[in-house]
């Protein structure tokens, strides 16, 4: 009899468990770490291969207007897991891996020679916080998290800032102090040391961690679970596994903006550790109940690797957002569009388009309404709850926000958009608020339509006041809402002049035009003839890259030319490369030089036309030592 009510018990338990799992989904959220708007097929790329993540999004949704709370890793991770933008949190930058911990608001003090003092962020996530991942393990789920954190590690016993802290009940690999791979992606990891992870050498630590993940699916299949999957791929350093480096280079094609095979390597190990989540849970027959999302934390990085990598490509941005403007770090849309896939399944068409703002402070409330769970009642939430916007409802939000009050001048020179500000867009209308960027000290404003401009090339902020006055209201409002820091300009601001060079033009020869240089900006007016630049290329051997920052009122066409080395020097012959100057503002170009030996002098043309075409600074990339005239 009593070996009957055991196995009914027995029966009973298995059933409601069973039916717990199916009235409750699971939930697995894949965050890429600076992955770019169009660095996966699915978004249109041509060059990288990301088959795992294009079927991912042939199971749900794509949101094509999907933003991060902010253009840097750690406050996006910080809007998700809180819900709160992070103007209103204080974490405002990626600088939670370093040993203080500064947990109130405030301006850094700054230095004379910087125009703009900027916000403090804070280094670690306050505990006040009941995050997501605490609101699922106390509905029930099993919550584990896989790979970077980058928002606070413990330095006692007393601290709880680190995943099990918050609301997780695993961790792998526990990095919580690293901003990235450090030493690299592939075994053995210098970057995992508490404790060291053992591993065969050059095993790449996404192959590594997505199997992991895969067994935590499997040992859970009977029970709601929240996977959280935090990649490292693709930020840097800049290595890849050497087979798929090679793969990538024998289909560089310098014609498409995307053409770096060593970053193309680091997008195809990311795709693989996706491959692997969505192979355990088909495996687990739990593909019918299980949520799924893939979201990047900021835009990819748009521009030349910070130090020579050891693979060789330094020479080559990372990767290119085209077209939207910029990348990492910046205010334009490079920044903070984001590729975005949501699967739920029976829930959303397989194979949407959608096409409705979204923003990762949605996250939070969002995925807590797909799994029949409301946040607590005195969560202060900044997200909305997106679900009928998913279910084709119509639009949930009808502006977003991002406030990143840091950056500065020289950076942006080299990073457009990285500096101080805060911008909203409105339907089609984006206005960015630059902090104390004007010459005497006001505050700078852009804004554009980007049903028209999505590149963010042509400011109409003069052409319409009333708009300007009114998006800026909801900036100011949003500021003041969130207790935001706001930059201001900084009091003791003393500029050290820097020396002329003996050269203006810095060894570039003007020819049937007029090149002056005012203000840090060379300036060229066609007098007769075919006007056009000269300049030597030093050490440069092929193929070799020019690139340049320039505007022009009326735009048109242009060209590169060079001459190499021995016969066709002497002959005066050139081979050449096209470009097309876009009319308007400020645009970055970047020009191949399929040169196969040693390039002895470049000329550029620019249109040729008396209309004056203004470059900011010039590069010549391709030997050891790039040369560079900022004018």
């Amino acid at each position: 009899m009593k070996s009957i009510s055991k196995l009914l018990l027995a029966t009973l338990c298995l059933s409601g468990a069973t039916a717990f799992a199916a009235a409750k989904p699971n939930v697995i959220f894949i965050l890429a770490d600076d992955l770019g708007a169009h660095d996966v097929g699915c978004f249109g790329s041509t060059f990288y291969e990301t088959p795992n993540i294009d079927r991912l999004a042939t199971r749900g949704a794509k949101l094509t207007q999907a933003y991060a709370a902010s253009p840097l890793c750690s406050p996006t991770r910080s809007s998700i897991q809180t819900g709160q933008y992070p103007a209103r949190t204080g974490i405002t930058a990626p600088v939670c891996h370093l040993k203080e911990v500064r947990l109130q608001k405030g301006l850094e003090p700054g230095q004379r020679n910087m125009r703009v003092l900027n916000a403090a962020s804070l280094t670690r996530m306050k505990t006040e916080y009941f995050t997501l991942a605490e609101t699922f393990h106390e509905a029930g789920y099993a919550t584990a998290h896989f790979g970077k954190w980058h928002l606070g590690h413990n330095l006692d016993k007393a601290d709880r800032y680190e995943p099990k802290d918050q609301g997780f009940d695993s961790d792998f690999p526990h990095t919580p102090a690293a901003a990235g791979p450090g030493g690299g992606y592939l075994a053995p990891w210098k970057f995992i040391t508490s404790p060291a992870l053992a591993a065969q050498p050059g095993e790449h630590i996404e192959d590594r961690m997505s199997a992991e993940a895969a067994k935590f699916i499997a040992a859970h299949k009977d029970r709601p679970f929240y996977l959280n999957y935090c990649a490292f791929s693709v930020h840097g350093p800049w290595n890849a596994r050497k087979d798929y480096i090679e793969h990538f280079q024998s289909k560089v094609d310098l014609k498409n903006p995307q053409h770096n095979p060593l970053y193309a390597a680091m997008v195809r190990s990311l795709d693989d550790g996706v491959g692997r989540l969505l192979a355990a849970v088909d495996a687990a027959g739990i593909a019918s109940n299980t949520i799924i999302v893939f979201f990047s934390d900021n835009g990819g990085y748009a521009y030349l690797p910070k130090a020579t990598d050891p693979e060789g490509f330094a020479n080559e941005p990372a990767t290119s957002n085209l077209p939207f403007r910029s990348g990492k770090a910046s205010l334009y849309e490079g920044g903070t569009r984001e590729p975005c896939v949501v699967v739920w399944p029976d829930k959303i068409q397989p194979g949407t388009v959608n096409e409705s703002l979204f923003q990762s402070v949605d996250f939070y409330p969002t995925l807590l309404a797909m799994c029949g769970l409301k946040p607590h009642a005195d969560v202060k939430l900044d997200g909305f709850d997106q679900t009928g916007m998913l279910l084709g409802q119509g639009d949930t939000r009808d502006r977003v926000f991002c406030h990143f009050p840091h950056g500065g001048a020289n950076s942006a020179e080299h990073m457009p958009g990285f500096k101080p500000g805060t911008y909203v867009r409105r339907g089609d209308w984006k206005l960015i608020r630059f902090f104390a960027d004007n010459d005497h000290g006001s505050d700078r404003l852009e804004l554009y339509n980007l049903r028209d401009d999505i590149g963010e090339l042509n400011n109409v902020a003069a052409a319409n006041p009333e708009l300007v006055t009114e998006l800026n209201a909801l900036i100011t409002d949003f500021l003041r809402d969130t207790e935001a820091v706001i930059p201001i300009r900084n009091p003791a601001y003393k500029p050290v002049a820097a020396a002329a060079p003996a050269d203006p033009l810095q060894g570039v020869k003007p020819h049937a035009c007029k090149a002056v240089v005012k203000d840090g900006i060379l300036t060229i007016t066609g007098t007769n003839g075919v006007p056009f630049l000269g300049m030597g290329a030093g050490d440069n051997h092929g193929p070799v890259t020019v690139r340049f920052r320039a505007r022009c009122a009326g735009g048109g066409e242009g060209k590169v030319e060079w001459l190499i080395t021995g016969k066709e020097k002497a002959a005066g012959k050139a081979s050449s490369a096209p470009f097309t100057l876009t009319g308007g503002d400020w645009q970055e170009y970047t020009v191949h030089l399929p040169a196969k030996e040693p390039v002895a002098i470049v000329r550029l043309y620019p249109p040729a036309q008396k209309q004056p075409v203004e470059i900011d600074w010039l590069e010549i990339q391709g030997g050891k030592k790039p040369q560079r005239r900022d004018f």
